[in-house]
């Protein structure tokens, strides 16, 4: 009999047993059978092992999940170091400790995480020196266990380093802050979010720190609303579609839309709108999601299309200006030619490209129009682009 089908079944007795077998015995072939079909449980149902396993623990033989921490699991990881650390008594903190200084990625991440439930001030200095590792898992729980710790010294360096050029140091920083969970941290987000490169990345982890719902009608209201922009445009290509229950979207949509209309709320709902109408005539957006999500982003669909979205077409001109930080998402919406062209004669040169590329793609770009952006644009390597167009 399939173990790991018994273990993910919904026969009681047969799920117990298994769950108690891989702990009392410390299988740690049985456990890495689990770990190895990660990819292919919904996470409900890797949910429910966890608890199961972690009933199947106690004082007795909790001390067998250390020999588990080698094989590494983000579905499990909490139940492991949680556990320990409610039974664990001080051998336990030394090995941790030791697994911290000397052992495997796997075991430093499941370290790290231990500390975050068990503190204790000598893991600092090296929760310090892994907290922008490479490995996300192992910067995050860093993060937990200082902010349990009240370190502030490595959050202070965190803020620091979302103002770095480089794009990976600004998203080890961003992905820090959040697990950190210091809502302190937004406003510097918010900023790095809207210089970055990696702009959808980053809206993508904002709302772990604060539901954007939570954000509406406070003073981070436009900032959540353009976090949303970010991660509509990110949708699918970059950011799961699973994530749209996490997000709250349908409670963030219909917020909007009982709100007060503004220009920031008109490009998003406008924005979300086509989005989630793309995702739903396109089967393989959504054929691996499970029926949650599949029900989630229907209903999303079904309350932007039952909406009126039309007297709010007059509120997508206040974006429209080059300064404005929904800009390049108003773009993706307003096609009215002098609209457009208006924008030719600004400053920003990218915006100039992006105009030239509508009006090109509408077959409306005249060499008036071409010359006045050409006249714009001193970037020698824009000027090539759009002097393609």
């Amino acid at each position: 009999m399939d173990k790991i089908k018994q273990l993910t079944g919904k026969n009681q007795k047969e799920y117990e047993a298994v769950a108690f077998e891989i702990v009392n015995n410390a299988d740690i072939e049985l456990f890495e059978e689990l770990v190895s079909k990660d990819d292919f449980l919904f996470d409900f149902v890797k949910s429910n092992v966890a608890q199961r396993l972690e009933r199947a623990c106690n004082k007795s033989n909790y001390k067998n999940l250390l020999k588990f921490l080698d094989i590494y699991s983000p579905y499990y990881e909490d139940f492991i170091t949680s556990t320990l650390a409610q039974y664990g008594d001080n051998e336990i903190t030394e090995i941790m400790l030791e697994k911290l200084k000397n052992g495997t990625l796997s075991e430093k991440i499941y370290s790290a995480g231990f500390f975050s439930y068990k503190q204790d001030s000598r893991a600092l200095p090296l929760l310090g020196e892994y907290a922008f590792s490479e490995e996300s898992s192992l910067s995050e729980n860093c993060a937990r266990a200082l902010s349990k710790l009240k370190n502030t010294d490595v959050y202070e360096t965190a803020i620091e380093k979302l103002s770095s050029d480089d794009d990976f140091e600004q998203m080890t920083a961003a992905n820090f802050l959040v697990a950190y969970q210091d809502t302190r941290a937004l406003s510097p987000l918010f900023e790095t979010m809207k210089k970055s490169k990696m702009s959808e990345n980053i809206a993508e982890l904002i709302p772990y720190l604060m539901p954007l719902p939570d954000m509406l009608q406070t003073e981070y209201n436009d900032d959540a609303i353009l976090t949303f922009c970010y991660i509509i445009n990110g949708l699918v290509e970059l950011v799961p579609v699973s994530q749209v229950i996490d997000f709250r979207m349908y409670e963030f949509i219909e917020r909007l839309l009982k709100s007060s209309p503004t220009g920031a709320s008109a490009t998003a709902l406008f924005l979300a709108k086509d989005k989630f109408n793309m995702i739903t005539e396109n089967e393989e957006y959504l054929f691996d999601e499970d029926k949650n999500t599949k029900n989630e982003v229907n209903d999303i669909k079904n309350l932007l299309n039952n909406a009126n979205l039309y007297p709010m077409t007059s509120f997508l001109y206040e974006e429209l200006y080059e300064e404005s930080d929904f800009i390049f998402f108003v773009l993706e919406i307003v096609r009215d030619e002098e609209s457009l062209v208006s924008l030719l004669s600004g400053e920003n040169q990218t915006v100039i490209i992006k105009v030239m590329e509508l009006l090109k793609a509408q077959n409306l770009l005249k060499d008036e129009y071409k010359q006045l952006a050409l006249s714009k644009i001193e970037d020698e390597n824009l000027r090539v682009v759009a002097s393609a167009l």
